[in-house]
C-alpha cells in the first residue's frame, strides 16, 4: 500500500453535508450545479493527503542532508596545521604553532625557544643583505617573499626547499644588534587516527644552525648556559662509570663535583629565569 493510500485510510471520514439551494431558477439546473460541483469536492481530501505525504517525505530528507550554509568550521589540528601564519603578530615574531612541531622561534611563548641572535659591534654590514647572502648559500630554492622595514625593525620573509615537496618559512626581524626569526616547515604529518602531529624540530635547528655558522653571530649568552649543563653531564657520565670499580677518593672526588653541577646548573636556570628571559622578552617585545 502506498503512503498516499496509508494516511488517506487514517484521516477520519469526511461528513456529508447538505446543500440547500435556494433559487427562482428551475430546480433541474440547480441538480446540474450541484452534479457538477461534486466532482471537485470530492477531490479535495485526495489533494489534501497528497500534500502532506509530500510535506512530509520532504522534511525527512531535508534533515538527512546537511546544509551548506550551517556548517561549521573546521578546527581539528590537521586543518589548522593548514592554514599557514606569517609576518609580524603584534610587532613581534609569532610563536610556533601548537599544531606544528618542526618549529624553532624566538618568541618566548614558543613551545620551541630558541635565543636570538646579537650582531657582532665590528660587523659593518647590512644585516638584511648579509641574512640573505647567508640564505642563499646555505639554503636550497631560496626565494624572498617580504622584505620591509616596520615601526618594529626591518622584517624578512623567505621559502627554502623543505622536506620532500614542500616548502619552509624563515621569517627574521632584525632591530639594532638583535635578529629575532621563526624557522617552520609548513608540511605537518598526521598519523591516522591520531590527531598529535608526528616530528621534531630538529630539522629546523640544524637548518639554523647552518645559517648562524655562515653569519658569525655572537652566540656567547648561549654557550654560557650550554657549558656549565655539557660539564655536569660528563661529570655524571664518568661517577656512573666509577661505580664497578669502588674507590673511595675517586669517588669523593667526583661526588664532589657532581654536587657543585647540581649548584651551578640550578644557578643558571634561576639566572636564566630572573635575567634572561625578561631580557628577551623586552628585546623581542613579548608580553
Amino acid at each position: 500500500m502506498s503512503l498516499v493510500g496509508s494516511l488517506q485510510l487514517i484521516l477520519p471520514p469526511r461528513p456529508r453535508s447538505t446543500k440547500f439551494l435556494c433559487s427562482l431558477k428551475n430546480p433541474t439546473q440547480g441538480q446540474e450545479q450541484l452534479s457538477s460541483s461534486s466532482p471537485s469536492i470530492s477531490l479535495l481530501p485526495k489533494l489534501i493527503s497528497f500534500a502532506l505525504a509530500l510535506s512530509l517525505t520532504s522534511s525527512s530528507s531535508a534533515l538527512a542532508i546537511p546544509s551548506l550554509s550551517s556548517s561549521q568550521p573546521l578546527t581539528t589540528p590537521f586543518t589548522q596545521s593548514k592554514f599557514v601564519q606569517t609576518g609580524l603578530l603584534n610587532g613581534k615574531i609569532r610563536p610556533c604553532p601548537s599544531t606544528n612541531p618542526g618549529c624553532v622561534s624566538t618568541n618566548p611563548t614558543s613551545s620551541s625557544f630558541s635565543f636570538p641572535l646579537t650582531i657582532p659591534e665590528t660587523d659593518t654590514q647590512d644585516p638584511i643583505q648579509k641574512l640573505k647572502e647567508a640564505i642563499m648559500s646555505t639554503q636550497k630554492n631560496p626565494k624572498f617573499v617580504v622584505l620591509e622595514d616596520t615601526p618594529y625593525g626591518r622584517y624578512l620573509e623567505a621559502e627554502v626547499e623543505g622536506g620532500g615537496f614542500s616548502r619552509d618559512v624563515m621569517e627574521f626581524l632584525v632591530k639594532q644588534d638583535v635578529v629575532a626569526y621563526r624557522c617552520m616547515a609548513t608540511k605537518v604529518t598526521f598519523v591516522y587516527p591520531f590527531t598529535t602531529a608526528f616530528g621534531d624540530s630538529k630539522g629546523q635547528e640544524e637548518r639554523m644552525k647552518k645559517l648562524i655558522d655562515q653569519l658569525g653571530c655572537d652566540m656567547d649568552a648561549i654557550d654560557s648556559v650550554v657549558d656549565p649543563l655539557r660539564d655536569f653531564a660528563k661529570d655524571s657520565i664518568r661517577l656512573v662509570k666509577r661505580c664497578h670499580k669502588p674507590d673511595r677518593k675517586e669517588f669523593t672526588k667526583v661526588a664532589v663535583r657532581t654536587a657543585i653541577g647540581f649548584v651551578v646548573m640550578g644557578f643558571v636556570g634561576f639566572f636564566v629565569k630572573l635575567i634572561f628571559i625578561p631580557i628577551n622578552n623586552i628585546i623581542v617585545g613579548a608580553t
